[in-house]
């Protein structure tokens, strides 16, 4: 017998209706033979209420009680799922995170899952019952208070359960019908891919795809648990298959790029004539880690004088005041002559497993660039993917272009 998880975020459990709509999904599962738990997110815009009331209640609030207030989203959700699956003839139960139990670190509205134990709800296949579990949050197992996994924390909890489950496969349903070479809002001509691998789906989610959760994928990838996307609002009678997320193993046809991923949410800054000493990258690094404000690419070139060299990297675009600020505080210990920076920036990367086996797909890129007219003002590479930040303006130019380039436009 098939064991499955089923995954529903906020849009597709948005009102009475659509819960109806998830039901008639999971009964087609179950008529077909299979043991399935469900994990479900709070109704879209449920969590954003529940967050503005912890604001409006205190200023600054216990983390403890803000994860309290929040976690109450998926506990409706999965409240209101377990009573139409009822209606509907079919034996269902809602779970909590800390009744299976999912045990977390204390890191309260950001914590991370140290174990599943899926006993309860196996021992609940036995009888024919369905789980439907509130996801996004789970419980630290020292004090029992109940804890939440952050944002899109659903799917983490979803991709957790089905490997401490053992399942089949992990179907993840959201508002599209699977992974696309890139936003098709900006390529209509993009294309669904039928299977990418685990690597490529966390470049591709770490890099602006907002598909899944980078953390999701993250598990997924460690404990191999086939990952389905697919849409919930496909009719649950006749359901297209979406994309497998699965091991480089069982992809036959290794593309060269897979997928074209941007991210808006970027910003450059420049430190010049920096001296060129040992301690002055700790120097501009280190305080930026300690304020916590991620870094990402990081250029460093030579002065002629080989004396100085000149910093640039970029950090998220929201973070952009912040760190301008920081390092100008810190002007006199650093060494710098001048500091340089814009939010105006987008990065614009190439994913493929595809790479590891051909030379020269980046400088395709970069030829394909420059005749566009879009100036490239730094660049990262890995073994299946480069990043490449340039102006924002050109973002759709690029992408666009990038997309032709390398074949993954829809054929006519």
């Amino acid at each position: 017998m098939a064991r499955l998880v089923m995954k529903f975020g906020g849009t597709s459990v948005a009102n009475v209706e659509r819960i109806r709509n998830v039901a008639r999904h999971v009964k087609r599962e179950v008529d077909a033979g299979a043991e399935v738990a469900v994990v479900v997110s709070a109704m879209s815009g449920k969590t954003n209420e529940l967050v503005a009331w912890c604001r409006e209640a205190a200023p600054v609030y216990d983390p403890a009680e803000y994860d309290a207030v929040v976690a109450s989203g998926e506990l409706v959700t999965a409240g209101l799922l377990a009573i139409v699956l009822k209606d509907m003839g079919l034996n269902a139960r809602s779970w909590q995170g800390w009744q299976i139990p999912l045990a977390t670190d204390a890191a309260h509205g950001a914590a991370r899952i140290e174990s599943v134990d899926g006993a309860r709800i196996i021992a609940g296949f036995a009888k024919g019952e369905i789980a439907v579990v509130a996801g996004f949050q789970g419980v630290h197992a020292e004090t029992g208070q109940v804890t939440t996994l952050g944002r899109g924390g659903s799917d983490t909890s979803a991709v957790a359960l089905a490997a401490a489950l053992h399942a089949d496969r992990c179907d993840i349903y959201t508002d599209v019908d699977g992974v696309y070479t890139t936003d098709p809002r900006v390529v209509p001509r993009a294309q669904r891919l039928d299977r990418v691998s685990f690597e490529e789906m966390l470049e591709m989610a770490s890099l602006g795809a907002k598909v899944l959760q980078v953390r999701s994928v993250e598990v997924a990838m460690v404990h191999n648990v086939r990952t389905y996307v697919r849409s919930s609002f496909d009719d649950p009678a006749d359901p297209r298959l979406g994309t497998l997320i699965c091991d480089e193993e069982d992809i036959v046809e290794k593309q060269v790029v897979t997928g074209i991923a941007f991210s808006r949410d970027e910003a450059q800054l420049t430190l010049r004539k920096v001296a060129d000493k040992p301690g002055v990258a700790a120097a501009i690094f280190g305080p930026l880690a300690e304020a916590n404000i991620n870094v990402d690419m990081i250029i460093q070139v030579v002065s002629d004088d080989a004396a100085t060299t000149d910093i640039t990297f970029t950090v998220p675009g929201a973070e952009f005041d912040r760190a301008k600020a920081l390092l100008e505080s810190r002007r006199d210990k650093i060494g710098y002559t001048a500091l340089q920076g814009t939010p105006d920036v987008v990065k614009i990367s190439a994913i493929g497993i595809g790479m590891r086996s051909h030379s020269g797909v980046a400088a395709r890129a970069f030829k394909a660039l420059a005749e566009k007219g879009i100036n490239i003002r730094a660049i990262t590479t890995s073994e299946i993917k480069f990043s490449m930040l340039i102006d924002e303006a050109y973002t759709e130019l690029a992408v666009r272009t990038l997309h032709t380039l390398y074949g993954l436009d829809v054929k006519a």
